[in-house]
């Protein structure tokens, strides 16, 4: 890598907007495997996320094991089915309805923690807000999230489980803990509209363009 700040013109810019308009939260893969070198082409670009002093705090597990992904997978099922009976009877039975995840499909999981004891980073910049450490795990997650889906790879990730449950199936250090559960894999379809618009759960709420000012 060159020393020398690249240059960013329009042309890059609008594949970058793009880029933005096509991450879409992935729940339909194709059985395909994921080559290795993909993946960590994928996991090389997360690591250069900000993090909050620069603590790196982010671990990604690879989930490969069948009884592991089996108890995430007993987990999420869990959790749908008490989610789909919070709901009143109509929005239960439209819920029932969506594909919500997509452990079954996809080739590869992947688990991301927030490894709260790191001492990488001195404790900078998160004595007042040590949430820090958890939203530096988000960042790396979403530019995983658009380096996969600029390589072909669509991801999904999945937030209807017992982060307890994933914690004991995957035995990670008691100091880690769970900020996401990623499906990865390449697509069945390609849509640039979300899937739950798609599927009539939510329309864009205008409200996430704005800002105000004090």
């Amino acid at each position: 890598m060159s020393d020398r700040p690249p240059l960013f013109d329009d042309a890059f810019r609008a594949r970058l907007d793009d880029l933005f308009a096509w991450r879409r939260d992935v729940r339909r893969f194709r059985r395909d495997p994921v080559a290795d070198g993909l993946l960590e082409a994928c996991l090389a670009a997360a690591s250069l996320s900000p993090s909050v002093g620069n603590s790196q705090p982010w671990r990604f597990v690879r989930v490969r094991d069948g009884a592991r992904r089996a108890a995430v997978a007993a987990s999420f099922a869990r959790c749908n089915a008490a989610a789909a009976a919070a709901y009143p009877d109509a929005r239960a039975e439209h819920y029932r309805r969506l594909k919500l995840e997509g452990l079954s499909e996809a080739p590869e999981h992947l688990a991301v923690f927030c490894d709260r004891a790191t001492e990488a980073g001195h404790g900078l910049g998160r004595a007042s807000m040590p949430e820090m450490l958890p939203y530096s795990v988000v960042g790396a997650v979403q530019t995983f999230w658009l380096a996969a889906r600029a390589r072909g790879l669509g991801v999904g990730w999945v937030s209807i489980l017992e982060p307890e449950a994933v914690v004991a199936a995957l035995d990670v250090p008691e100091a880690w803990s769970l900020v996401a559960y990623l499906c990865v894999g390449f697509p069945q379809e390609e849509h640039a509209d979300p899937e739950l618009v798609r599927h009539g759960w939510q329309d864009r709420d205008p409200r996430g363009a704005r800002f105000t000012e004090r």
